[in-house]
């Protein structure tokens, strides 16, 4: 595997003495620009973050070949998507002397880890996450390439308003952050909505026929989910069983996991996406990430994970770029530069600002066909 580009299984305490390695090389090499990764690359969200590092590596790749004199590298670290191993992850990159953090898949992990970053002056970009628990305007060191949870459900809760659908459901994990719980229920609160039911999801219990069932009673005109993909597509089956009527909405939490549930079982809902959609092949953007993923050789099919990962890649790239022009890449330069960065990758823009950090706002709203396309 190319040592440029190498991802770790194991965990990040049993790698100390390689990531000593990183450090070495990094200050040796002139024009390597490190940047760090906690990912879940095994587990039940794995996909998810298998996909997003196939984005950076992709936008990487493209970049290394079209300037010879920066070089970008990622050292990926898998945590299963547990908060206490991204934790552990991010201690070892950051003590290994990787410039920047990219693409964690973990909110609760980014979360926990950002005091420690602020002290550091770590740069935290592009999260692949919506979670409302990093994204505090007084947080100095998380920059945001994709919107977050409450844009979310702001523009589906304004789509459910002017269809008047007044019978509502919401489902959500047990132990949902506040913040992110707040985003659901102060969006419906704004327009006047009172939810008819709502459910928190045992994480432990794999069966969520009761949880169906208990929806399918009370008559909804619509079901709106804040769930990974396995409970949110079991759900909806078990729904649509039950011969319900009504319609489903899901955040980008369930991601790309869910386009291809419900496409295996010819199944359709409405999900807000905070990219474009990956069939939008007349985005520059788009296209672009399509043919690096192919350049690179990758395997990994094209979807919305990997094009957050990519639109992440790009603006690290982007930011390396302005930060080189006071010198060296470093931590604090790359912070610098990242600060008051505006590009436009090609229809799709991030722009941050000093005091604001949240580089995108967009959203919109598919309906996921039964053949796993994405709509309007």
């Amino acid at each position: 595997m190319n040592r440029r580009n190498l991802v770790l299984g194991a965990p990040a305490l049993c790698v100390g003495s390689w990531l000593a390695g990183v450090h070495g090389t990094a200050t040796a090499q002139s024009g390597v620009v490190k940047f760090g990764q906690s990912a879940a690359l095994t587990g039940d969200l794995s996909e998810h973050g298998k996909a997003v590092r196939a984005g950076i590596l992709a936008a990487f790749d493209a970049a290394n070949k079209a300037d010879r004199n920066q070089r970008f590298e990622l050292v990926s670290l898998d945590d299963a998507g547990a908060a206490d191993r991204c934790a552990k992850n991010v201690k070892a990159l950051t003590d290994a002397g990787v410039t920047a953090l990219l693409g964690l898949t973990s909110g609760a992990g980014a979360e926990a880890v950002l005091p420690g970053l602020e002290s550091q002056q770590v740069a935290l970009l592009g999260s692949a996450t919506g979670h409302m628990g990093i994204r505090a305007d007084n947080l100095a060191s998380a920059y945001h390439t994709r919107a977050g949870y409450d844009l979310e459900f702001k523009r589906m809760v304004s789509y459910v308003k002017d269809r008047s659908l007044s019978r509502l459901g919401l489902v959500y994990l047990e132990g949902t952050s506040k913040p992110n719980l707040a985003a659901m229920t102060v969006s419906l609160a704004t327009v006047g909505i009172t939810p008819v039911v709502a459910i928190a999801l045992d994480r432990n219990n794999p069966s969520y026929d009761a949880v169906a069932a208990q929806l399918a009673d009370q008559r909804l005109d619509a079901v709106m989910f804040m769930a990974a993909a396995t409970p949110t597509a079991s759900i909806i089956d078990h729904l649509l069983a039950s011969r319900y009527k009504g319609m489903n909405f899901a955040s980008s939490m369930a991601g790309q996991d869910l386009v291809e549930a419900l496409a295996a079982k010819g199944q359709s809902a409405v999900m807000s996406v905070v990219v474009p959609r990956p069939n939008a092949m007349g985005l520059p953007v788009v296209s672009r990430c399509q043919q690096d993923l192919a350049a690179m050789g990758s395997d990994q099919r094209m979807g919305v994970s990997v094009l957050e990962g990519y639109i992440a890649g790009r603006t690290a790239v982007e930011a390396a770029r302005g930060a080189v022009k006071g010198g060296a890449v470093n931590r604090t330069r790359l912070k610098e530069s990242l600060a008051s960065l505006r590009t436009d990758l090609g229809g799709y823009k991030v722009q941050f600002a000093p005091g604001n950090p949240h580089g995108s706002k967009y959203v919109e709203l598919v309906t996921i066909d039964r053949y796993g396309k994405m709509v309007g």
